[in-house]
């Protein structure tokens, strides 16, 4: 049965979220989404085969959050077909910009179209479920084709790898994204190695991470309080340098759906401080994906 023919996964995500608590501010970024399909216009063809969720369902999503900016990371479930990624984001005129999925051996004259089309970086895997990664040697070496035109790498890699993959990472030439706080077990506690890992690893200033998958780090299930303490840690030590996401539409995911109003409201603990939060959801953003400077009067509206 080829991929094509597979059937699709149940529906990842709920259709009626909680209407969050928090307000966030103006430009706020939701970091880390996916859109798959529709399936009619934009064939599976990569390493899974999710339930369509089109870009007019994310827009909605983030709508009812207040979410007003994002990053699209393209999904494995598309493999090097960028097609459904690249519609989206010309529907938002900059407001949505995209982290692709590219073969080191792509070439220049396709990343600069791609980065013309509002694309920021390139994602490489190092997880089991999402097939062999390309060695991180050559993905370094690739790194440096990136470095004049502002784009970073961003690092999808099993909690058990971070110890392993440091050292090239900290001889990339770009700044280095680290996923969903290194996919860290939260039940083994702040103290567990891969943690100290990253938290070393973060020590380099070219080293970002996002503060997302609370929902993949829990053992407990909502509300996730035995991993809002990683995420807090993060925030804490290195807050300009961290990025938030939902991870809209949640694929891949053991557990329940994430109400994602509820994942909005997390926020309140993990960067309780109107600094902290400001700089997670605006200020980083904007600096690492290269947003438009927002325009201070509209700022101001209420």
């Amino acid at each position: 049965m080829t991929n094509a023919e597979r059937p699709a996964a149940p529906q990842s995500w709920t259709d009626m979220p909680s209407k969050p608590r928090l307000k966030l501010p103006r430009g706020a970024c939701d970091a880390h989404v996916h859109v798959f399909g529709p399936r009619a216009r934009f064939p599976f063809g990569g390493h899974y085969t999710p339930s369509d969720a089109p870009k007019e369902t994310l827009f909605a999503r983030h709508k009812f959050l207040g979410i007003e900016r994002c990053v699209i990371v393209h999904s494995a479930a598309h493999g090097y077909d960028l097609a459904a990624t690249t519609d989206a984001l010309a529907a938002k005129g900059g407001a949505y910009l995209g982290v692709a999925l590219m073969p080191v051996t792509v070439s220049d004259v396709e990343i600069r179209q791609r980065d013309a089309e509002g694309f920021r970086g390139v994602r490489f895997h190092y997880m089991e479920h999402l097939g062999k990664g390309a060695p991180i040697d050559e993905v370094i070496i690739f790194a440096g084709r990136l470095a004049e035109i502002g784009w970073h790498l961003q690092i999808h890699m099993a909690a058990n790898r971070i110890g392993e993959l440091a050292p090239a990472l900290r001889r990339s030439p770009v700044p280095v994204v680290i996923d969903h706080m290194g996919r860290i077990d939260a039940s083994h506690g702040l103290e567990q190695e891969p943690f100290r890992n990253l938290l070393k690893l973060m020590e380099d200033p070219k080293v970002w991470v996002k503060v997302s998958g609370c929902d993949r780090a829990t053992r407990q299930g909502p509300p996730y309080a035995d991993a809002v303490p990683f995420a807090r840690k993060l925030v804490t030590e290195f807050g300009d340098r961290c990025v938030w996401g939902t991870d809209f539409p949640h694929p891949n995911l053991d557990g329940p759906i994430p109400d994602d109003g509820e994942l909005v409201d997390l926020l309140l603990q993990i960067a309780p401080k109107p600094t902290e939060l400001r700089s997670l959801l605006v200020d980083n953003p904007q600096r690492l994906y290269r947003f438009e400077k927002l325009d201070p009067a509209n700022e101001a509206q209420p």
